[in-house]
């Protein structure tokens, strides 16, 4: 029985697949046997690129999302700190060693 071997491409060698063919100056068979890929492997990087493409045009909710997050852990150190400087002052009044 004959074994396949897993190979990896980089994302570059993606680009330059999709990119060939969402031009479509040729087949998609031909682009697949030009690369030497599955032409299953190929509609799947599409897709995936046509999705992620779509996504960075919607709406700013990611953006938005990340910026979200970025206050919210920045008002958790800033919590944290205070604390901390609390308890620093509370062990220093009660003579307790840090």
């Amino acid at each position: 029985m004959e074994q396949t071997i897993k190979r990896k491409h980089s994302p570059e060698f993606k680009i330059r697949v999709v990119l060939d063919l969402l031009e479509q100056t040729d087949t998609a068979s031909a682009i697949c046997s030009k690369y030497s890929i599955h032409p299953t492997q190929a509609r799947k990087w599409k897709e995936q690129a046509l999705l992620n493409l779509k996504q960075s045009f919607s709406s700013n909710s990611a953006f938005a999302e990340l910026k979200e997050k970025d206050n919210l852990i920045q008002n958790l150190y800033t919590q944290v700190g205070k604390l901390q400087y609390q308890l620093d002052w509370l062990k220093k009044k009660m003579g307790v060693a840090c």
